[in-house]
């Protein structure tokens, strides 16, 4: 079957990535920026958070293996979809929760994660559907974080792991065998 794909925002790019490449059926993990209005961002620029950009992962993925409204419930457990544009010390709109479907059905089934989600929180879920936005590639140094400086870095070091135990909790199923 053919690759599908999948982009979703849930903070910091580096630490979402971390855990979308912890999956069975995950193909591919991109770090990037979408639903600005500047072509072609920079980091620095996205960082400065005026160019409308949220930080963001395009996940290639084997429906067959994982289906996209999986991939929707693993991110709603391993971020906070009720905090409005931050995630945890991370604050600006780079940093929402949001959903960026690639075509009607993908639309649909956001709607009816975001709806098993508010099911599970006492607090509005924030996290909001936008289509029709332009995907930007980050910087090479941004893609495979965790694997490499990652490791070594502090920030990474303290909100990564905690993910990534949350996702072996909770989606043993779909975790990839450490």
């Amino acid at each position: 079957m053919a690759t599908e794909y999948a982009i979703i925002a849930g903070g910091c790019f580096w630490c979402t990535e971390a855990v979308f490449k912890q999956i069975n059926g995950v193909e591919s993990v991109e770090s990037g920026y979408i639903g600005g209005h500047t072509e072609n961002p920079t980091y620095k620029q996205v960082c400065h958070g005026d160019t409308g950009h949220a930080e963001a992962i395009r996940i290639g993925f084997d429906p067959e293996k994982v289906s996209f409204g999986d991939l929707l419930d693993i991110s709603f457990a391993t971020h906070d979809p009720t905090q409005l544009n931050r995630q945890g010390n991370d604050i600006g709109t780079q940093y929402r929760s949001a959903i960026f479907p690639t075509g009607a059905q993908q639309a649909e089934e956001a709607k009816a994660a975001i709806s098993r989600a508010q099911s599970e929180h006492s607090d509005p879920i924030v996290t909001s559907i936008e289509a029709d936005a332009v995907w930007y590639p980050a910087e090479d140094y941004h893609q495979d974080y965790w694997a490499g400086e990652g490791q070594e870095n502090r920030y990474c070091l303290a909100v990564i792991p905690p993910k990534l135990q949350k996702l072996r909790k909770r989606f043993a199923a779909y975790a990839v065998s450490e």
